[in-house]
């Protein structure tokens, strides 16, 4: 299989460094787009930019009459102020690449130099797509026709989890659904000393709370993982004035679709049972996110043998327990057959700071790793969708 020589590797770690010095955010990828264009350009990969905003698709030749095999990563940064003293520290205040966006689109730049080299058995289209933070992105994509054509699609995280050097592959669910909601409760204000004359917002909301809770812990199997977070109470304006008003907001997490209708609806349920308690009026919002992101088997073992042939059968993990995180890629998940890996990237002797810390690093070598893999996948799914299109052509009469 091929390589990323050290001249290619060089180059992958130089763009990596620039665009972790010049982070955008999420929505905001224009700079980030004209740099990968400008890559593209300099091996002659043919690409469209401005999609969806700021995104850029570069597509390699293949076979006709035979779907596409998509690659995907994300490429915005974090809203935090980095404090990792790296040499190629964010020069963007308050804005950084805490989640290694920057590696996962040089991985797919080094996939798309590896295999603008190949005769391929399909196909190949790599997607570098904007907005991942938001959760929007994703869909954005979609809308712009990304997927037409496309018979599966594959990406990937670096992980501080596990080894440089390794690929975690699992089968079933790795990334929980992520939901948000907002609660806003009406009560009627009054003076600290009367409370009787007054609906006490805070003790509404603070009830509230602590009833949220009680959903995960006695409502859903204890084998279903999922999270209820209250992350925002907002209340009050002075330490004499009951509080009129209050605005709870908070994230929904689920592994399994229909706990993560449960929750939602149990939000709803306790909500009105709470305003009603205390003669309060609630408005509950439920923001609908991204999806649970699941592997299916026929996907994993495909990602399972292209790792293998990168980094060997005993440097290929799984994953003890699904990511509890959200990622947008499953908005393809739910369109065309995917999976979705992890690449080990402890930085050695060092702490392992995580992602969305303003101290995040990985260890560059995943670069290598990721680009080596998605080539490897690329092909042997080609190889797929090549004889599944060559079935097709029989006919069966």
């Amino acid at each position: 299989m091929a390589r990323v020589d050290p001249l290619l590797f060089d180059a992958l770690v130089s763009f990596r460094r620039q665009m972790h010095q010049h982070p955008e955010l999420s929505w905001e990828e224009v700079r980030t787009g004209e740099r990968i264009a400008a890559f593209l350009d300099r091996y002659g990969i043919a690409h469209r930019t401005g999609v969806a905003g700021n995104g850029v698709v570069a597509e390699l030749p293949g076979p006709e009459g035979c779907d596409i095999v998509a690659l995907r990563a994300d490429m915005d940064a974090l809203p935090i102020q980095e404090e990792t003293d790296l040499p190629f520290a964010s020069q963007v205040p308050g804005v950084m690449h805490a989640c290694g966006h920057d590696g996962h689109t040089s991985m797919l730049l080094g996939a798309a130099v590896l295999l603008s080299e190949e005769t391929l058995p399909a196909p190949v289209r790599l997607i570098f797509q904007p907005a991942e933070e938001t959760g929007h992105g994703a869909r954005a994509m979609i809308g712009a026709g990304v997927l037409d054509d496309v018979g599966m699609i594959f990406g990937g995280h670096v992980d501080r989890h596990y080894e440089a050097g390794t690929v975690a592959v699992t089968e079933g669910t790795v990334n929980a659904s992520a939901d948000e909601f907002v609660i806003e409760i009406s009560g009627r204000g009054g003076h600290a000393a009367r409370p009787h004359e007054a609906v006490d917002a805070v003790v509404v909301g603070s009830l509230l709370v602590m009833s949220l809770q009680t959903i995960v812990s006695r409502e859903v199997d204890p084998a279903h993982p999922s999270v209820v977070t209250v992350g925002k109470f907002m209340s009050g304006s002075a330490p004499n004035v009951i509080a009129d008003r209050a605005v709870l907001q908070g994230t929904i997490r689920a592994q399994d679709s229909s706990v993560r209708r449960h929750l939602q609806d149990s939000i709803q349920r306790i909500a009105r049972a709470v305003g009603q308690l205390h003669d309060a009026e609630l408005k509950v919002e439920i923001k609908p996110g991204t999806p649970p992101v699941s592997n299916s088997p026929v996907m994993t073992a495909l990602a399972r043998e292209a790792a293998t042939e990168v980094v060997g059968a005993d440097r290929v993990v799984t994953m003890a327990h699904a990511n509890m995180g959200g990622e947008d890629f499953g908005f393809y998940a739910e369109h065309v057959p995917a999976c979705y890996v992890r690449f080990g990237a402890t930085v050695a002797g060092k702490e392992g700071f995580p992602a969305h810390s303003s101290r995040f690093d990985f260890d560059e070598r995943a670069i290598r790793v990721g680009a080596e893999y998605y080539h490897a996948v690329a092909l042997k799914a080609g190889e797929r969708l090549r004889e599944q299109a060559g079935r097709l052509r029989i006919d069966p009469t």
